[in-house]
């Protein structure tokens, strides 16, 4: 079958791309940007990749005609306080597009919408839902709640919240209901409902046996880590002050935790289908799917993370307008050094970051995190998916991933962090010499005030860095 996935960079499209391939599909991936599709090789090798821009109705126009089914994965909740009105506009589009295909089927990965009252988030998967119902196609909708997997924002909030309060003040919604559901398993649904034509037409909710409280899933969490906590919940916490707590105790946007909170007052719990009969799936359980995940945690082998998500930023800027650094109207810190090894060189440069830190004045570093979390920024929280490898789009403390050559020994890096204008870093191996040049576009007379106020650290920092990274 010719299969159609969008979402293909996202959490599940990167997991949900190699099965597709195994099970012998020809798939076509639409991106936003293609420099940014950096599966395996061998998957690259027999996909094909089309860049394509749900706002832009004319991009759409390149999809394929000979598709027989596609999935949209697409969600934007994070990116901007108008992201419902963006869901509902790509939906349209979409659906008009697929809709002059062949295809017979479109399957969407939605939340589950059982409560008469529903969050703005939920709402908007629902309006999403609606939209794609209307083409010439059958949907099928698979409702999930709380995905568990190595990498996805619930499991990494999870995870923030145990491994690093012992003792938790935290607001009533922990007494919320969910029925979670491990991404292994939400990969044998997905898969398993294409060409299914029983399914043609029908909305699922999918999850395992076990309903829980929040605060149960936390408990679980800390289970699975050999963790002694204590949870208190109260009730005078706001939804606001709830939002606050999330963002500055885990990795994630404020934008995304205000989403998240709003969610967390609404019980998702699954309502009976057949569907696990039709496809002979049995999920796991909560705790199996936890085990599953730490694995893969300890073993690095992380295959995508909700972090390297553009929209984990929290901004809805155009990312892809800053691939290339400029020069008119930009200040600059230019240091070369040269090197005693060149692939020590190049491999410390591939590691910089996350839990390796940033070689020298890594105090510093933690102060700049820190007051950009104060500021609205996405701080140092997100680490990396991986430590020892990296690609274009992927998160990388508060930088983003603009530009990889390990051959050539170049890495371009974009600032997401908060600042009075547009920042880069970038590493360049030139003969057995490393050029490392941060560059800054100041925005107004606070952006130069900004600059030369930070000039002193730059010295002791960039300085201290090039030398650790080149010894």
């Amino acid at each position: 079958m010719h299969i159609l996935l969008t979402g293909s960079t996202g959490y599940i499209g990167k997991r949900l791309l190699p099965e597709l391939i195994e099970a012998g599909h020809k798939v076509t991936c639409c991106v936003r940007d293609a420099k940014r599709f950096n599966p395996s090789t061998d998957v690259k090798e027999v996909v094909d990749v089309l860049e394509i821009d749900l706002l832009d109705p004319e991009s759409l126009k390149n999809i394929p005609k000979d598709i027989d089914a596609g999935y949209y994965l697409v969600h934007s909740m994070s990116s901007s306080a108008d992201y419902a009105a963006m869901e509902l506009e790509c939906a349209k589009n979409f659906c008009e597009a697929f809709s002059k295909t062949q295809a017979k089927q479109l399957i969407y990965l939605s939340g589950i919408v059982n409560q008469e009252k529903l969050s703005e988030h939920l709402q908007s998967r629902k309006r999403v839902e609606d939209e794609l119902s209307k083409g010439a196609y059958a949907l099928t909708t698979l409702r999930a709640g709380i995905i568990v997997g190595s990498g996805s924002a619930s499991f990494e909030i999870i995870r923030d919240l145990v491994e690093k309060l012992p003792i938790m003040v935290a607001p009533r919604w922990l007494k919320t209901k969910t029925q979670p559901i491990g991404i292994s398993d939400v990969l044998l649904f997905l898969t398993g409902c294409l060409s299914h034509e029983q399914t043609y037409g029908n909305h699922y909710d999918i999850g395992c046996d076990d309903v829980l409280t929040y605060k149960e899933m936390l408990v679980g969490f800390a289970e699975v880590r050999g963790l002694q906590r204590r949870i208190y919940t109260v009730p005078v916490m706001t939804p606001k002050l709830s939002s606050y707590w999330l963002y500055f105790v885990t990795s994630t946007s404020y934008l995304l935790a205000r989403s998240l909170v709003d969610s967390m007052k609404i019980e998702v719990v699954c309502r009976p289908n057949n569907l696990r009969k039709i496809l002979g799936i049995e999920p796991i359980s909560y705790n199996a799917a936890l085990v599953r995940a730490m694995n893969k945690v300890n073993k690095d082998e992380i295959a995508s993370s909700w972090k390297d998500s553009y929209t984990s930023s929290g901004t809805d800027i155009n990312i892809e307008k800053y691939g290339s650094v400029p020069s008119f109207g930009c200040f600059k810190d230019v240091r070369r050094s040269v090197f005693r090894d060149r692939e020590t060189c190049i491999h410390r440069i591939w590691s910089i970051g996350g839990k390796n830190g940033w070689y020298y004045g890594n105090w510093l570093w933690q102060i700049r995190g820190f007051l950009d979390k104060l500021w609205g920024g996405v701080g140092l929280r997100r680490g990396r998916t991986n430590q020892d490898s990296i690609s274009v789009g992927d998160a990388l403390d508060f930088w983003r991933v603009m530009e990889v050559d390990k051959d050539q020994g170049r890495l371009l890096l974009f600032a997401e962090m908060k600042l009075p204008g547009e920042a880069w870093l970038e590493f360049s191996v030139q003969g057995n010499e490393l050029i490392q040049t941060a560059t800054f576009r100041p925005l107004g007379i606070s952006g130069r005030l900004y600059w030369y106020a930070v000039v002193p650290f730059h010295a002791f920092i960039f300085n201290g860095l090039i030398i650790k990274l080149t010894e």
